[in-house]
């Protein structure tokens, strides 16, 4: 979240800086309800002291006068009704801060959605064919690696299975992408809960804002992960690191579980867009002054992927009006498919500076017995399924309809084509 003394010290600053999000979320209430607070907390202490005082006199006193016990009845009252003013305009103060998304980083382009976004830079060329490249959606059922009437006889819509060498090029996938993160690139391997409680949700800016995506069990209040982001974030929830702690580099494979209500009607062919997906999730948790910087090196290991996969892609900074609710700042990765035609986002890439930290509470101790302060949190996909899986099958398809495995893949899969 951000900073409640930021907003009542640059309140025209943070109101610019949302306007460039298309977000109008009242800061004036945001204002309004602080003063408020403050108030109350004086009339609180006030009283408080007052009672103190009251009390003290009554201890020096043979006879306690009935006028004094009586005053100090009445303000016993107004303390409790204070209190309960009080917990209800924070609880309301809170609820507002945790919907105001963060505020763009000044090298951020301005513009109003995706279509504003700069491609800033390319990898490779696309392939020629001899032939019509097919979709992922035809050739995935040609080879029997992909079921879509049975994925719908058991879940329903936008659901798949991946059969045989279907799922084994998947698994092989995730290994492969794992292995370079953490032998070349120095990320820990965590392997974490698919669950996770609502306080974990609300660490990473996924509640309240986006409830209605999420998949949620009611009876134990536990939350399916709609990336490994969230348990990744909470990690270190309620902590202070010690100094000396950062950087720490995190790699993770989950499932994924996301309800997809804001893209009905969207992507409904093949497996670009579903209610479960899997992905390697990169995460790192930095000194402020670094995570610029380090930014830029995450996006650089999530391309690599795409290096050795040998399949063109083209890297976006997202401009102000589509960077996600808790990016200060953010590249997407984006793979060509030929056979739909179209580039496929496979990795989006995020500074979050000390958005998420304030939310999971998650700070640092400079040097011994210095104040405590909010670390940066950083995010991004290292790669996403089943993106990369279509751009595979497009990319490396033959006229005769088998799918030639990339070499890099080859070690992990055990099979060169599939047929």
């Amino acid at each position: 979240m951000l900073s409640l003394q930021l907003i009542r010290e640059n309140p025209d600053l943070v109101r610019q800086a949302l306007e460039k999000r298309q977000f109008s979320e009242p800061i004036d209430d945001i204002l309004a309800l602080d003063e408020r607070r403050r108030q109350l907390i004086s009339e609180v202490e006030a009283l408080r002291a007052r009672r103190n005082e009251v009390s003290r006199e009554l201890g020096r006193m043979d006879e306690k006068p009935p006028e004094l016990i009586t005053e100090m009845r009445q303000m016993g009252n107004q303390v409790k009704a204070l209190d309960g003013q009080l917990r209800a305009t924070e609880e309301e103060l809170n609820d507002l801060l945790l919907r105001v998304p963060n505020i763009p980083h000044p090298s951020v382009p301005p513009g109003r959605d995706e279509s504003d976004n700069v491609v800033v830079r390319s990898w490779g060329e696309a392939r020629k064919f001899d032939f019509k490249p097919l979709p992922h959606w035809e050739l995935g059922e040609k080879l029997a690696i992909i079921d879509f009437a049975r994925g719908v006889k058991v879940s329903g819509t936008r659901f798949y299975v991946l059969c045989g060498l279907g799922a084994h090029l998947q698994r092989a996938l995730i290994s492969f992408m794992l292995d370079l993160h953490i032998r070349e690139h120095g990320y820990k391997e965590i392997y974490p809960p698919f669950m996770v409680k609502r306080e974990c949700m609300v660490g990473s800016g996924n509640l309240p804002k986006f409830a209605d995506n999420l998949y949620h069990d009611d009876e134990d209040d536990l939350w399916f992960v709609p990336t490994a982001e969230v348990p990744l974030t909470n990690l270190h929830r309620d902590e202070i690191l010690p100094p000396g702690t950062l950087p720490l580099y995190y790699v993770a494979y989950t499932a994924c579980f996301r309800r997809e209500k804001m893209s009905a009607g969207k992507d409904t062919r093949g497996i670009k867009r579903g209610h479960q997906f899997d992905k390697v999730e990169l995460y790192k948790l930095v000194q402020p002054d670094s995570s610029d910087e380090e930014l830029e090196r995450m996006v650089r290991d999530a391309e690599e992927v795409c290096h050795r996969l040998d399949i063109p892609y083209r890297v976006l900074q997202l401009c102000t009006g589509d960077l996600g609710f808790a990016s200060t700042k953010s590249y997407d990765i984006e793979m060509w498919a030929p056979g739909c035609e179209e580039w496929l986002e496979v990795s989006s890439c995020s500074n979050c500076s000390d958005f998420q930290a304030r939310r999971a509470n998650i700070r640092l101790r400079p040097q011994p017995g210095a104040r405590p302060q909010f670390v940066h949190t950083l995010n991004g996909s290292g790669l996403a399924l089943p993106r990369v899986v279509i751009s595979i099958l497009e990319n490396y398809q033959q006229r005769d309809g088998s799918v030639v495995v990339p070499p890099a893949l080859q070690p992990y899969t055990g099979f060169e084509v599939i047929t």
